[in-house]
């Protein structure tokens, strides 16, 4: 957090230009007409988090989804709204086309002729075959096979052929094969097939390509190099050079963007918002995107096992207070996990502010306020933790401001913290169960379904259900959603499973992020995406 603050204009200033959309703050321009601090084909871009793994199949953090875009091809992307467009695929498979079968159990992709990995060796249907098999394989440490699972067979009739049998008709069929989250790409079977697992493969952290860069050096905790990739199938990308610099502290990253040290400060901290209108030579870009915001329930846990508790600690705390105190009112309060533009978001009211319901339920529930001003039952005593990603200042507000609500009500937290390559690696406190209360954003893709964030078979090690939910309605109105193409039947499932999961309160749906994104006025074609990854459309940015 910066030492001090300057007076409002800036902040109404800068409100006007995001009123629009964007806006740009001028500098004085060299010959050619670009900013003094450009260089030409060098893009700089800051980032907070650094990956956790080069590997999607391993990897939990959103700087892997990001970079990762820059590498690899998948079959499909989704562009800066969220349709899905071609990538190696030529067209994207429909029933209209023929790439879903009428029973909707069969898919067929056909790739693009002549792709090639950095290495020179071609990149055909077998190299996805072979992912599909890693996928499953139970020596690979898989961060979830959701989606992949549902495969009842895959073969590759030609090089340039895949056709995926699946056992039942699912939506997840086609998610597997966009980008981001759970949709792996085509990984070089040349390189891995020979190996038992690939767990430790030299290639996680040092892999060849597909996409449109190469990862020239990844210098740890401090950044990462790309450098274009001469075989990339839609021709060599505009830019000769992407620096992705690791700054986990959003005062720094700020700085760099008024020192013109980064070229772009994507998801810029609300913190920071108010100051982005006194940098010369920048473009701000704000959208509502797919990240929600929640504080999540280890259900595991004896203290947050009772429904009661985990309602009353929805009622002890003002949310749109939180919302409007800690992140300045930048974004828009959830009700669930559907995104509030999507066909399928369902029409739930607001979480109720209600203390002394809170207080109810908390003595309903067993619950008696000790001497010293814990609530206590039994052995138990309410002192429960509560983890973030470190180095947010923003977050750590949170935190605090949490720790001030529930303590009146008996609730103690204690705040510990982790780097985001900790809190969310595949061994580390979110996924394996050792937290009490987690506050973070999840990404969602373009399709709502979301059965492997709350669906049983999805719990940790097979998935991202972090909070161990084990529920048959959910269960069920989550697999029925994602068995049919048909909308209307899948929205009135989506509407009946977040309204049982509102009821069960496995976490706390808090705000959906309105995202700032502060860019070089010279850089052109950097379109912010509402879904996964702004780098979705790397190869035509320009400097």
């Amino acid at each position: 957090m910066m030492p001090f603050r300057r007076i409002a204009c800036v902040a109404i200033g800068a409100a006007l230009c995001f009123a629009f959309g964007s806006c740009t703050k001028t500098s004085t321009r060299v010959a050619g007409g670009r900013n003094p601090w450009t260089i030409p084909g060098v893009l700089r871009i800051g980032d907070k988090e650094e990956p956790d793994s080069l590997n999607l199949m391993f990897g939990h953090t959103l700087a892997t989804d990001e970079i990762d875009c820059l590498l690899f091809s998948f079959i499909l992307r989704t562009d800066d709204n969220g349709n899905l467009i071609p990538d190696l695929a030529t067209e994207v498979p429909t029933l209209a086309n023929g790439g879903i079968s009428k029973d909707q159990k069969t898919i067929t992709v056909h790739l693009r002729h002549g792709v090639r990995w950095s290495d020179g060796a071609p990149l055909t249907a077998a190299d996805w075959l072979f992912t599909y098999h890693a996928v499953m394989n139970p020596r690979n440490n898989t961060k979830t096979n959701y989606g992949w699972n549902m495969i009842a067979s895959a073969t590759a009739p030609n090089p340039y052929t895949i056709v995926i049998h699946l056992k039942q008709p699912t939506v997840q069929g086609m998610e597997i094969l966009t980008m981001g989250g759970d949709a792996y790409p085509p990984l070089p079977a040349h390189l891995l097939a020979n190996l038992p697992d690939i767990n430790r493969a030299a290639f996680n952290s040092t892999p060849i390509s597909s996409g449109p860069f190469i990862l020239k050096a990844w210098n740890h905790e401090q950044s990462l190099e790309f450098v274009p990739n001469p075989y990339y199938f839609r021709g060599p990308p505009h830019l000769k050079e992407i620096i992705w610099k690791i700054i986990p502290d959003p005062t720094t990253l700020l700085e760099q963007l008024r020192t013109h040290e980064i070229d772009v400060y994507a998801d810029v901290d609300s913190d920071e918002v108010p100051y982005l209108g006194e940098v010369t030579g920048i473009r701000v870009v704000s959208r509502l995107v797919a990240n929600w915001r929640h504080l999540g329930f280890n259900m595991q846990k004896p203290q947050l096992a009772d429904l009661r508790v985990r309602t009353a600690i929805s009622e002890a705390v003002d949310w749109k207070r939180v919302l409007d105190t800690t992140y300045h009112g930048y974004g828009q309060l959830a009700v669930s996990d559907v995104f509030p533009d999507s066909w399928a978001a369902p029409n739930l009211p607001p979480y109720r502010y209600d203390p002394a319901d809170a207080r109810r339920l908390l003595n309903a529930a067993g619950w008696r306020m000790g001497g010293d001003g814990v609530l206590h039952r039994g052995p138990l005593a309410m002192r429960l933790t509560i983890s973030t990603t470190a180095g947010s200042a923003e977050n750590e507000h949170a935190e605090l401001v949490l720790q001030s609500m529930l303590k009146p009500f008996g609730i103690a937290l204690e705040i510990k913290n982790y780097p985001p390559n900790l809190l969310f690696a595949q061994d580390g406190p979110v996924y394996s169960g050792k937290y009490d209360l987690e506050w973070s954003v999840e990404t969602n893709g373009a399709d709502p379904d979301d059965s492997g964030s709350w669906n049983s078979k999805y719990i940790p090690p097979n998935g991202a259900n972090t909070s161990w939910l084990r529920d048959p309605i959910v269960d069920a109105t989550s697999e029925a959603a994602a068995s049919t193409f048909d909308r209307a039947k899948r929205k009135a499932l989506y509407q009946r499973e977040e309204a049982r999961l509102r009821q069960l309160n496995p976490v706390i749906f808090v705000y959906w992020e309105r995202s700032y994104v502060a860019m070089n006025s010279d850089l052109k074609n950097y379109r912010p995406a509402a879904f996964i990854a702004d780098e979705w459309n790397a190869w035509e940015w320009e400097i």
